[in-house]
């Protein structure tokens, strides 16, 4: 019984209704696959406070256009003011990815806008970002 009580709660935690601001921190960030094969960006984010404290909202990019780069790109600017963001190619992309990673854990934590678009995709956008003491 208490297996599934675990399944609950990990489904709880994974459902985090969209159209909503949260305050969340970054979890994990990392260039990957897809399961195409084609080079993305995941980013995990974690519920800190509210109904939903402790769930997760997980951000997929795939970065394989110009444009998908420059969301990403748009992104990686707005959670931290450290580190230029340029893509050059995908090996120095990951690494500076991960660079951005280890910059922000543990020292900010952010107000996430958790949305749609017009055309269904889950949109996100950081309001506002909180420094740690």
């Amino acid at each position: 019984m208490s297996e599934l009580k675990g399944e609950i709660e990990k489904a709880k935690k994974e459902n985090v209704p969209v159209d909503h601001d949260y305050d969340v921190i970054i979890k994990s960030m990392s260039l990957t696959e897809s399961q195409k094969g084609q080079p993305m960006v995941i980013v995990e984010f974690e519920v800190i406070d509210g109904e939903y404290n402790g769930g997760i909202i997980t951000m997929k990019q795939v970065v394989t256009q110009g444009f998908q780069i420059h969301i990403m790109n748009e992104f990686l600017r707005s959670i931290q003011y450290d580190i230029e963001v340029d893509f050059e190619e995908y090996q120095q992309y990951g690494t500076l990815i991960e660079d951005i990673f280890k910059s922000v854990r543990n020292r900010f934590e952010y107000s996430l806008k958790y949305g749609k678009t017009a055309s269904g995709y889950k949109s996100f956008r950081i309001n506002k970002v909180y420094e740690l003491e």
